[in-house]
């Protein structure tokens, strides 16, 4: 075989040779020829690679969608493969060419080399045989390799869209299989090589200029679909070394196991971290109490406060899982009620069960705010029914249902179990010994916040005028801006601790609940504050917290807003030096100030006092439901 093959490559050889005089000319000349000769197959390939950049788009949906799915991804890469008509193995083929030509050139090489001509010494020694200076021929054959691989990361259509690890992997092999022959072939053999990998650039540009990709591929799109896929990626990131084994990646595992080995799962719950059980908690408490259901509660903090609540009620079924893990199971969610605080169901990251239909979603409040200023437009149009703190929510909602003509959600008049538990907690507590008035400065963590924009100006207001002030945080910001927040300590360490105190231990609320007056700016720590102890807030005008740019087209003035000259007084930052005043007048009338908060708190929570039997009553109703439906289903299928 390997004659019938070198026979004609001598014919091509021999008058290379004969015009040029020289045997490395020669085969220089030869590539040139072979890679004209090969150039339809080049251009074959290169629509093949073209194909492949046209569907990764479509390809990069699949793998958002069906994020961890192997399986179902491969079964849809397979059916774009066929639709796109890309053929994966087509790319193999110039490769076992070059095998074959290689072959056949060995014996060509030969016949130059053994009737041993002046000139053809160098050109039949082999490295791992003769060694001496022909190992220069391995190192040359590999370098080519490298520089071929460089370019083609740039050129090649499909290769610069691959990832960084799969451009390393292609181009590691190429390098190592040139090292490899080059030592073990002869160098007429690995000079032919070494013309092939050079070659291989300029063959590759001008298939670009005869078909280009730019005229079949939208790259806008590609980049877009890349992006969010990236953005999956990269969630859950390790918090060790890559060469150090992720102490939690056994344990969610595990429980990523045990939760889907688990059936007949009829409620679960998802909380983004420990904080956040406290919304969950009056109705997970309620159902407890009032039923025989398995809580199953899934969590992304591997220190979730659920774990020692599990420890001493068996009912509660908690379950680890990442950021990044947690995406499959969601969508693979095989349940009766799903109940979570997460807003933008269905739209980022966390999509709604594609295993199971029928789940219920139901969204639980995390604020007592509106629902269109914050939040993003669209937060909560993927739910199947929201537990609505009070009726400024329920009519905002509808609203915006009403103008973007959305399905009717069902709205749940629920109220606030957090703030249930607060008031009673607030009520029990033992008055603090009378001393000096505390002013409380608790801001929002973004941008320009009052500790950004104006807390020299607020905190030198109210030193000095026989209060004790208390700066505390949001741990968002001190996570974020932890110079600022030193710098700002430093700036005013002249003042004792009894005048002005600087809190970073969050555990506690009883700098809340202890303060006469909260100053803040647009964090939602007012409604807790207010609503808990009746005291008032002084609100400082900075930059509004916008998370819905379109939040004017509800023609609804939101809470957040309306509220502030409710329970307390709006201020601008350039009138600051009022602050003072607005305060002396809050002490001195607690009562009136009390009783204007209680009617406006009484007008704006659902069943105050009754949130979280009212949530776990309805939760139960929902999962009881479920069952007499499909108990029905089953009946009629017989």
């Amino acid at each position: 075989m390997l004659d019938a093959l070198a026979h004609p490559f001598s014919y091509v050889v021999q008058p290379c040779y004969d015009l040029t005089g020289s045997w490395w000319m020669a085969i220089l000349l030869f590539t040139v020829i072979i890679k004209v000769v090969l150039l339809p197959l080049s251009l074959w390939c290169q629509w093949n690679s073209i194909v492949m950049v046209r569907l990764m788009p479509d390809l990069n949906r699949v793998k958002v969608k069906y994020f961890g799915d192997q399986e179902t991804i491969g079964e849809k890469q397979n059916e774009l493969n066929k639709k796109y008509h890309y053929h994966p193995l087509l790319s193999l083929i110039p490769l076992a060419v070059q095998v074959l030509i290689l072959f056949g050139l060995v014996e060509v090489i030969h016949g130059i080399t053994d009737g041993g001509a002046p000139g053809t010494e160098f050109l039949g020694m082999v490295p791992a045989e003769d060694g001496g200076l022909s190992w220069v021929m391995p190192f040359l054959a590999a370098l080519s390799a490298v520089v071929m691989g460089e370019a083609q990361n740039r050129i090649n259509p499909l290769q610069r869209e691959q990832s960084r690890m799969e451009k390393n992997s292609t181009n590691g092999l190429s390098v190592l299989l040139s090292l490899v022959l080059g030592i073990y072939v002869a160098a007429g053999m690995a000079f032919y090589w070494i013309c092939s990998n050079l070659m291989s650039i300029a063959v590759q540009a001008l298939c670009n200029v005869i078909i280009k990709p730019e005229k079949y591929v939208d790259y806008d799109d590609l980049r877009a679909t890349k992006a969010e896929l990236k953005g999956l990626n990269s969630l859950s990131s390790r918090k060790t070394p890559w060469y150090k084994p992720d102490p939690l990646a056994r344990r969610e595992r595990q429980d990523y196991r045990r939760f889907f080995d688990t059936v007949g799962k009829h409620i679960v719950f998802y909380s983004e971290r420990s904080g956040f059980y406290k919304y969950m908690q009056g109705a997970i408490e309620w159902l407890l109490e009032n039923s025989d259901i398995r809580i199953h509660y899934v969590t992304s903090d591997s220190d979730d406060q659920v774990f020692e609540l599990a420890k001493t009620n068996p009912r509660i079924m908690p379950y680890y899982i990442g950021e990044k893990k947690l995406i499959t199971l969601m969508m693979k969610l095989d349940c009766d009620v799903c109940v979570m605080t997460l807003e933008d169901l269905d739209t980022f990251y966390i999509k709604r069960s594609y295993v199971r239909k029928d789940v219920k979603y139901v969204f639980m409040f995390h604020h007592m705010t509106s629902t269109h200023l914050v939040g993003r437009e669209g937060a909560y149009d993927n739910y199947d029914s929201l537990l609505c703190v009070g009726p400024h929510q329920l009519e905002e909602v509808r609203r915006a249902e009403e103008l973007r003509g959305l399905p009717r959600k069902e709205l749940v008049k629920c109220g606030y179990d957090l703030l249930d538990r607060q008031i009673v907690e607030y009520a029990s507590r033992p008055k603090a010994a009378s001393g000096k008035p505390t002013m409380l400065i608790a801001p929002s963590w973004q941008e320009d916040c009052i500790l950004d924009s104006c807390a020299n100006e607020v905190i030198g207001a109210l030193v000095g005028h026989g209060y004790r002030v208390i700066v505390r945080p949001h741990p968002e910001y001190t996570k974020r801006y932890r110079a600022r927040w030193e710098a700002l300590q430093s700036h005013f360490s002249q003042y004792p601790d009894d005048e002005l105190h600087f809190e970073n231990d969050f555990s506690s609320s009883d700098s809340i609940f202890d303060s006469d007056v909260l100053i803040t700016d647009w964090s939602s720590i007012f409604c807790e504050f207010s609503f808990a102890t009746l005291k008032p807030c002084v609100f400082i005008n900075t930059a509004m917290k916008v998370g819905n740019p379109n939040w004017k087209l509800l023609e609804m003035e939101p809470m957040d807003i309306s509220l502030r000259n409710q329970v307390g007084h709006a201020l601008d930052p350039a009138d600051l030096d009022l602050l003072p005043g607005i305060v002396s007048e809050m002490l001195a009338h607690p009562e009136a100030w009390r009783k204007k908060i209680e009617d406006v708190r009484s007008k704006l929570i659902f069943n105050l006092g009754q949130g979280g039997s009212v949530a776990g009553s309805y939760l139960l109703e929902c999962v009881l439901d479920k069952q007499n439906s499909r108990k029905e289903d089953d009946g009629e299928s017989r």
